[in-house]
């Protein structure tokens, strides 16, 4: 709970204070967010072009260092429980969506929480903010 009030705290903070209006060193820049009551973390990277965010890629690991990918939600390979891989598949989707909606916007503050995936946009704007501080000119 201590950590969701802190990502809420840094979501708010980024809201008001926005990236938009930064200027930024061209550059690859990666960032990586603390880690959730599951031991999860997520990591950013970002490149920087003209002062803006060209690309943008995020992902997040299981505590073991396992990527959340297509595989994410299932157990020795197989679909155990198909409420729970759909709930880990709509996060690993998020993941993408909230990387793809930055680098077209260039603004955290235009970045859309998934319902569900909560978890992973605090992690995501954690790993941004990490990366960008970086990127200060």
């Amino acid at each position: 709970m201590k950590k969701l009030l802190m990502l809420f705290g840094l979501a708010l903070g980024l809201f008001f204070s926005g990236c938009a209006g930064a200027n930024y060193q061209d550059g690859v820049y990666s960032g990586r967010s603390g880690e959730d009551d599951t031991g999860a973390w997520g990591e950013v990277t970002i490149t920087v072009s003209g002062g803006r965010a060209a690309d943008c890629r995020f992902i997040t690991r299981q505590k073991d260092g396992t990527v959340k990918d297509e595989n994410y939600g299932k157990v020795n390979g197989e679909i155990s429980n198909r409420d729970f891989y759909d709930k880990a598949q709509l996060a690993v989707r998020a993941m993408a969506q909230y990387a793809r909606q930055y680098q077209e916007t260039g603004d955290l503050k235009k970045v859309d929480a998934v319902s569900g995936a909560t978890i992973a946009y605090n992690q995501f704007l954690e790993a941004v903010e990490s990366a960008l501080e970086q990127a200060k000119k």
